[in-house]
């Protein structure tokens, strides 16, 4: 167990120096959600109004979107790290380690929650620039829903990465089915008045109630403003067991070959 939980944190704590090395993920996983929010925010806010409520404007209404894209970036960026340790020949050396492969599945999605969550985090603190109020209440509830949501993310981006060995299939991947899942989460367009089948995307998509539960958090004072998402209760059950899902899905695709096979 100590070994295991050694192992665990230096990967982690690789994954922390590595991003702070690389600043060019610092503006592909921040910067980047920051400007599609200022953008979009601005150019839409005229013309948007969430449920027929004159309170919310696109600018607020984008803000929580906005901190789960920084979640789904983050995770991006960092698993795509699994493709690039494997031709350097860097996982072939972990994988000789007197360790388990759910040591070196734990220490990659703790090293991504982590960069996620403290990216997610700088940007919770502009809430009140979106118009926002923040309270400890939703602050501490808003993070626990982040590093549930990170880990989720990371492990299904560790999952797709696993069996890769080129970063150019990677971002396909993301830009096919990634991209979509948050554009489908409630995060650009809200879900009331969608057609029958691209209301039924949006309810099987495991990133809608994630960012539904963040939605009902923020506006734990003003529940008027949550709009037609699922319920809370319904949300963070999905949101876990989407988390829990992921961590076993990671665990089987490592622990499946001796080696990680080459895509073919």
């Amino acid at each position: 167990m100590r070994l295991s939980l050694l192992a665990i944190w230096s990967l982690a704590l690789r994954e922390l120096k590595r991003f702070i090395r690389q600043r060019n993920r610092v503006f592909g996983a921040l910067a980047q959600p920051l400007i599609f929010w200022a953008l979009f925010g601005v150019g839409l806010s005229p013309s948007f109004r969430a449920g027929g409520s004159a309170s919310v404007d696109y600018f607020e209404y984008f803000f929580p979107g906005t901190v789960v894209l920084i979640l789904l970036f983050t995770a991006i960026f960092a698993t795509i790290s699994i493709i690039d340790d494997r031709n350097a020949g860097f996982l072939q050396s972990v994988l000789v380690a007197p360790v388990s492969r759910t040591s070196i599945v734990g220490g990659k999605i703790l090293g991504t929650t982590i960069l996620s969550v403290g990216q997610a985090a700088i940007v919770l603190a502009l809430a009140p620039f979106a118009g926002i109020s923040l309270g400890p209440l939703e602050v501490a509830g808003t993070l626990l829903l982040m590093i549930v949501i990170a880990v989720g993310l990371a492990g299904l981006g560790f999952s797709i990465a696993w069996r890769m060995d080129s970063t150019q299939g990677f971002h396909a991947i993301m830009m096919s089915f990634l991209m979509p899942m948050w554009f489908l989460s409630g995060a650009f367009f809200p879900s009331a008045g969608l057609p029958l089948w691209l209301k039924t995307l949006v309810t099987i998509n495991p990133l809608t109630y994630g960012l539904a539960a963040v939605r009902h958090v923020l506006y734990w004072n003003k529940p008027e403003l949550v709009g037609d998402v699922p319920g809370l209760a319904l949300s963070v059950a999905a949101t876990v067991a989407f988390a829990i899902a992921m961590i076993a899905l990671s665990t089987r695709i490592a622990s499946a070959h001796e080696k990680p096979g080459r895509a073919k």
